[in-house]
């Protein structure tokens, strides 16, 4: 079993290691929650569609509580590299204005979230939703200093996220219900989630 990391309660009482969320400083960052990722879709994810509600929980608060929700997408073009056509290693997969790039059916993103498209060009891939964008930027100037993270997939576009929001100074709080891995490798996910937490994330597990 993956350890989780999570912070002891004294210490978060006393504010030390205050895990609790959402802050005041945090914002949602809800990772490639797209159809193509769900049952059924160019490129399923066991289970994918379960992020869904735990995901819907966390937009909730962060919406109560007045904080900024991104949502990450891949947006490839029709000739993407990363497709087997042009020898990478994935089938076609949501491919920009198609179904399967649409967000999950019953993801309750509000509208003022702002979407961040990646991998939206020909020749270039990226897993982190911090590729190739000014996320980093926007988040700072937004005073953001903990991004929360949740969506699909651990040991892809997750992983990649969360150790580009910790190499870009943030604090990281993952939601570890609300991912699913791929294991193209078995144990991939848990090797993620290690990756997460050697590089200091917390993982709340529920």
């Amino acid at each position: 079993m993956t350890e989780i990391k999570t912070a002891p309660r004294a210490l978060r009482r006393i504010g030390l290691m205050d895990k609790a969320w959402p802050g005041a400083r945090d914002a949602l960052l809800v990772v490639d929650v797209q159809k193509d990722f769900l049952p059924g879709g160019a490129l399923a994810v066991a289970h994918g569609d379960e992020v869904v509600a735990p995901l819907n929980a966390a937009i909730q608060a962060f919406e109560r509580a007045g904080r900024p929700v991104y949502a990450s997408r891949d947006w490839h073009p029709a000739n993407h590299c990363s497709f087997k056509a042009r020898g990478g290693p994935w089938p076609p997969h949501c491919v920009a204005g198609t179904r399967g790039a649409e967000f999950a059916d019953g993801l309750a993103l509000p509208p003022a979230t702002v979407v961040i498209s990646k991998a939206d060009s020909a020749d270039t891939d990226a897993y982190s939703a911090f590729g190739g964008n000014d996320l980093a930027a926007q988040l700072k100037r937004k005073g953001v200093r903990r991004v929360v993270i949740g969506g699909l997939t651990t040991d892809y576009c997750v992983v990649n996220t969360v150790l580009d929001a910790r190499a870009a100074g943030f604090d990281v709080l993952v939601l570890a219900h609300a991912i699913r891995a791929v294991d193209v490798r078995p144990g991939d996910g848990a090797r993620a989630l290690e990756a997460m937490r050697k590089a200091g994330a917390w993982l709340e597990a529920a």
